[in-house]
């Protein structure tokens, strides 16, 4: 399954310094895992610091947006 990336989402990569890498990583081998409606919640501890990264499963995976917690 691909992952894409919605403006917003590319948007906060840039924003935010995060690497394509660390969001696929969360999304494929997340510690937690949460739904709510067809929104995805995962969260992964990535150099002492945890990323979260909210996406939809459609054809693709959607990602919509990224941000540390």
């Amino acid at each position: 399954m691909d992952i894409i990336y919605t403006d917003h989402a590319e948007d906060q990569l840039r924003e935010r310094r995060l690497e394509r890498v660390w969001v696929e990583e969360t999304i494929r081998f997340p510690d937690v895992t949460e739904k709510d409606g067809v929104k995805h919640y995962v969260t992964k501890k990535l150099n002492g610091f945890t990323l979260r990264v909210v996406y939809v499963k459609e054809t693709n995976i959607k990602v919509i947006t990224m941000y540390w917690i």
